[in-house]
């Protein structure tokens, strides 16, 4: 005869505010206590914000730079379009994932995307930084030591330059909450 037996659920003791010390020989176990998220985190408004930002300077540093008609001529100013673009893809394609998981109320702290995150933030940042520098060390070339600017688009190649630097800016601060996201797990 088959009867139903009462079934007893654990309850999760409720942990004290008193520090446990071990005893020799016993191995004390403390439950990890996961982070909250902060803002400027994958998956917050500050993030957002920060992919935001990073999408509209990479794309003007982009367009500022493509719209001049001797860039091709210039290694680093092709370098600067190449990074810019990069940035512009990959911070778009974070934000759309960020407005997600904002608009589900989905926490994105997975060990595998926090990972790809850092990793992608880790490279696009120092790209966008190494063609910023490039780029500027070309325009301080053709404006101060040539004083070629008059035949060049020396106020867009600046200006263009100074967009990839405020984007490197704005990518950094999440390269950093990311690792630091990674780092403390």
């Amino acid at each position: 005869m088959n009867v139903s037996h009462a079934s007893v659920h654990p309850v999760e003791e409720v942990p004290t505010t008193e520090a446990a010390v071990p005893v020799a020989g016993e191995n004390l176990h403390v439950p990890m206590v996961r982070m909250k998220d902060i803002q400027g985190m994958p998956g917050t408004v500050g993030g957002l914000s920060l992919r935001i930002s990073q999408f509209v300077f990479g794309a003007a540093a982009l367009s500022i730079m493509a719209s001049t008609s001797d860039f091709p001529s210039v290694t680093a100013f092709c370098f600067l379009v190449a990074a810019a673009g990069l940035q512009t893809l990959w911070s778009f394609s974070l934000a759309i994932t960020d407005v997600y998981a904002i608009l589900v109320r989905r926490s994105l702290q997975n060990y595998r995307l926090v990972s790809s995150f850092t990793i992608g933030d880790g490279v696009t940042s120092t790209l966008i930084f190494a063609a910023a520098c490039a780029s500027a060390g070309i325009t301080v070339l053709i404006d101060n030591d040539l004083g070629n600017c008059a035949q060049n688009h020396c106020v867009q190649f600046e200006t263009a330059t100074g967009m990839a630097f405020i984007c490197w800016f704005t990518t950094v601060p999440s390269f950093l909450l990311n690792f630091w996201s990674l780092a403390s797990r």
